[in-house]
Parts: C-alpha cells; structure tokens; sequence
C-alpha cells in the first residue's frame, strides 16, 4: 500500500510537469496520480498490455494513468 501511494505521488509529480498548463499544484497532482496509478493499471489490465514488470513498469503505468486523468480533470476544468 506504501509502496502504490509513493509510485502514484511520484507519477503524479511527473505528469505534472508532463501536461504543462495542465497541473493543479504539486499536492493535488499526487494526489490523482495516485488515483491515475490505479486507473493506469487498471487499463493496461483491461487491454492485456504488460509494459514492464517491477519499478519502472508501475511508474510507467502511473503516469500513464495520472496523465489520463489530468487530461479528463482538464478538460472538465475549462467547461
């Protein structure tokens, strides 16, 4: 469980600065890359997509997911 929230802050922080203009701050940017971490792996579970296995993987599936929700938490933002 530790180890998801710190990947998820992690891959927050860096879809962050992935989607420039895009971020809410550092806190809430961890914040739904914790929650993209668990929609990223979600969806590469779906799909049957295996990127890489152990650190790098989760990290990659994170920031995947946090920058999904950073684009949908975007757009819902500018309506």
């Amino acid at each position: 469980m530790i180890y998801s929230i710190i990947i998820g802050g992690f891959a927050g922080w860096l879809a962050g600065n992935i989607m420039k203009g895009g971020g809410y701050g550092i806190l809430k940017n961890i914040l739904l890359g914790i929650i993209g971490g668990l929609v990223g792996g979600w969806v590469f579970n779906f799909l049957g997509v295996i990127i890489l296995n152990g650190f790098l993987g989760d990290l990659l599936e994170g920031v995947i997911g946090a920058v999904i929700i950073l684009a949908i938490a975007g757009a819902v933002k500018k309506k």
